[in-house]
């Protein structure tokens, strides 16, 4: 098969080598400067992905176009390359719209029957601060458009919402006169926890995921909010939260022509389950910490998915913790911290095939040969560790991480640690999950040590 990567910064590197290695061509065109050494001599490369199109066309049902992110313009060109005929997965101008409009998509899903957390849209400062004057409290604050980064998100923590107040301040002064929207959500407490499944243009394919991110930079959930540094996935038991959530959507897509891969971030708790935010494409490091459960090769999934020849693919039982090894400027960019790319990128012994399998490059490249790290953000790769408990995956995944050295390397130990202490069996007595196969009921084997 034929394989087209449009996006900025290569993130589905590590999804690219996998279909190299199966023997399949890719091309791919990365936009951002700063990120043309990510994967470089690992990659094949396209200065312009316009100029590939007739290449893609001449693979017919086994060519298919991959947009890796939501930017300005990318889900209109997916639109318009689908009615031209080509096999586009990974976005629409419909699923932009519910990834960058946060107060739309809470509209829609109330529409849906869905509880849904109050959410105001704001303008300007003033606005905003006449609001948390007439209704001070706890909020989340989010800005709209994909020109912002998790960073520049504050969850508030004063009952009085002055933390809140301070950093909209902030950020809107550092924004300078660049127009910019946002909300602020009530502040729900609960287990942050999100359903993904693949969307074929009609509809979702089974099985669905769940998923539970980490992301602050620091150990014990401290620090920056980072696009992520770490997730717990499962494909077990998972159609009862999906039809509950995620598969209402269902209708919506298909009319509004979507194709790709769709999360949707919720709250839990005794009250019920909150949607918080769509994710409209790959979802990073998610797409690579699901690698393990697929069964399915990317290219076989890409096929039923974009030719609507199944509504199933094959997946691993257990759980998939994956964690997101960073180096510096991570979790800023090299716009605004000059840190040196080109570190070397060093393994602890020789590596098995299996201990491949579970590494997936980020922002590496190579250099006369040698591996080093390359890239805007300093996400340098992802490792992951696949157990029929919580607890034996995070040991895995942490010990692959001893074995990686490069220099100033940072990561989170803890992935998972929340879920394992007791998060897991608060979400099991709720009953989000689908009921236990009777040889396994009673058993608290599924989160705890063997």
């Amino acid at each position: 098969m034929r394989f087209l990567g449009i996006g900025d910064s290569c993130d589905l590197g590590a999804l690219y080598l996998r279909l190299l290695a199966d023997g399949h061509e890719v091309r791919v065109d990365v936009a951002e400067p700063l990120c043309h050494g990510t994967l470089a001599g690992l990659v094949p490369r396209t200065a312009d992905w316009r100029s590939e199109l007739d290449w893609i066309r001449l693979a017919g049902l086994d060519g298919v176009i991959v947009f890796e992110n939501v930017a300005q313009g990318r889900g209109e060109a997916a639109d318009a390359l689908r009615r031209d005929g080509f096999k586009v997965i990974g976005g629409s101008r419909y699923g932009d719209r519910l990834e960058n409009d946060r107060a739309y998509a809470q509209r829609i899903l109330a529409g849906l029957g869905l509880r849904t957390a109050r959410i105001d849209e704001f303008a300007s400062e003033a606005e905003a601060t006449r609001f948390l004057d007439a209704r001070p409290g706890r909020y989340v604050l989010k800005f709209n458009g994909p020109g912002f980064a998790s960073s520049d998100n504050y969850v508030g923590r004063l009952a009085d919402g002055r933390d809140v107040r301070a950093m909209l301040s902030l950020k809107l002064r550092q924004r300078g006169e660049r127009p910019a929207s946002f909300v602020l959500m009530e502040h729900v407490d609960g287990i942050e926890m999100g359903v993904g499944a693949y969307f074929n243009g009609e509809r979702f394919l089974r099985p669905a995921c769940l998923d539970w991110e980490h992301k602050r930079f620091f150990t014990g959930d401290l620090g920056e909010l980072t696009g992520e540094m770490g997730t717990v996935v499962t494909c077990d038991r998972t159609a009862r939260f999906f039809e509950r959530t995620l598969g209402r959507v269902e209708t919506l897509l298909r009319d509004n022509g979507h194709c790709g891969y769709v999360n949707l971030n919720t709250i839990v708790n005794e009250r019920g389950i909150w949607p918080l935010e769509f994710t409209c494409r790959f979802g990073y490091p998610g797409f690579a910490i699901l690698d393990p459960l697929q069964e399915t090769s990317w290219a076989e999934l890409f096929r039923i998915t974009t030719t609507r020849s199944s509504l199933a693919f094959a997946t691993r039982p257990g759980f998939s913790v994956g964690i997101v090894l960073t180096t510096p400027p991570f979790p800023y960019t090299r716009r605004e911290v000059k840190e040196p790319v080109g570190l070397p990128v060093l393994f602890d012994g020789d590596l098995t095939d299996r201990d491949r399998e579970h590494l997936h490059y980020g922002e590496v490249g190579l250099d006369g040969g040698e591996l080093v790290t390359s890239g805007l953000y300093g996400w340098t790769m992802v490792v992951t560790g696949v157990a029929p408990t919580i607890a034996l995956a995070q040991a895995k995944a942490n010990r692959l991480a001893e074995r990686i050295f490069v220099p100033n390397l940072r990561y989170r130990r803890d992935i998972g640690a929340r879920l394992i202490a007791g998060e897991y069996e608060r979400l099991e007595r709720l009953g989000v999950f689908d009921p236990l196969p009777e040889a396994e009921r009673g058993l608290a084997a599924r989160v705890t040590p063997a």
